[in-house]
């Protein structure tokens, strides 16, 4: 085959070692993996990461992943169902993350991971098992985009011509939120409301003189309770209403069936200038913040991001 008839897939799997450990709070744990194989990691056209996804791919306890290299040598999606179709318990298991960081000119790239407690006494997931007791030297597969292909998928967050953000999310979206204000132009305002399990998990971020950050504490309160009074405090009802806006009524949504998810990248639409709202963390609360910013303050639905990352109760398995 000539090297003009290579085909050049978009995704692509990377063989990667840990190198780097850092402790960010309780809460948070970055894994900094390695290999030259990153140097070929794709992100957005201008450079920036983002709230680009990628997934992790974790071993089961004493065994070894497949050879992905491989399995993604199949058409399109086979291999996704070829590693499904595997014995449970040699696959290993498959975890979406955000990129924090991409450092391609060294091959690394940085990882948050969130240390989710076990669930009513019960053991905790195999990501955040794995990154409790992970180690220097540790090997996994990540799976992401392949610069070769050019500008990736799995970014959301496209503001267009907007220059007021609201950026809101629970502790799986602090990596996004603190790329995506590192990303932003000095002259953007707005707002970043954000809750993390207590205190000591807050952060140093890095963002515009006019986007004011705001950490909550859950401690033992409901989760998404004071993520929820906090928008409604940022976002008055009627204060952001778009003259530009279709009457579209919003359809309700099981999160417990169906994926919460719906963006303006993935319509194809180009915001308009107005507000626009980048929302993500557990189904539930991300539906409702959802239903207040369109019903009641009057935004575009097709101004506002919305990403349900997990379901409080279900493993990305379910």
């Amino acid at each position: 085959m000539s090297a003009s008839a290579v085909t050049v897939r978009p995704i692509r799997s990377f063989d990667v070692e840990v190198v780097g450990v850092q402790a960010l709070g309780p809460s948070f744990k970055r894994i900094t993996f390695a290999s030259d194989e990153v140097r070929s990691m794709g992100c957005g056209a201008d450079g920036k990461t983002l709230d680009l996804r990628i997934k992790v791919m974790i071993p089961s306890a004493g065994r070894s992943l497949p050879d992905f290299s491989a399995l993604m040598e199949m058409p399109a999606m086979t291999w996704y169902q070829a590693w499904l179709d595997m014995d449970e318990a040699s696959r290993g298991f498959m975890r979406t993350y955000t990129v924090r960081q991409l450092r391609a000119e060294s091959g690394e790239v940085d990882v948050d991971f969130v240390l989710h407690p076990p669930a009513g006494g019960g053991k905790a997931g195999p990501a955040s098992s794995w990154a409790e007791g992970v180690r220097l030297g540790d090997r996994v597969v990540l799976i992401g985009p392949n610069a070769q292909a050019g500008p990736c998928s799995g970014i959301e967050f496209t503001p267009g011509t907007s220059r007021r953000i609201l950026l809101v999310g629970d502790e799986t979206a602090v990596p996004a939120i603190a790329s995506i204000l590192e990303s932003l132009d000095p002259e953007t305002v707005g707002h970043a409301i954000i809750e993390v399990p207590r205190a000591a998990d807050f952060q140093d971020l890095v963002a515009p003189a006019g986007v004011d950050i705001q950490w909550i504490a859950r401690g033992g309160r409901p989760h998404g309770a004071q993520l929820d009074a906090a928008v409604r405090l940022a976002c008055l009802p009627g204060s952001h209403v778009d003259p530009q806006a279709e009457a579209v009524e919003l359809e309700d949504v099981d999160v417990d069936e169906v994926i919460l998810w719906e963006t303006p990248a993935q319509q194809g639409v180009q915001p308009n200038g107005q507000l626009y709202a980048w929302i993500a963390g557990e189904a539930a609360v991300i539906r409702e913040l959802r239903r207040y910013l369109v019903r009641e303050v009057g935004m575009d639905r097709r101004q506002v991001a919305f990403m349900g990352y997990w379901r409080i109760g279900k493993s990305e398995d379910a």
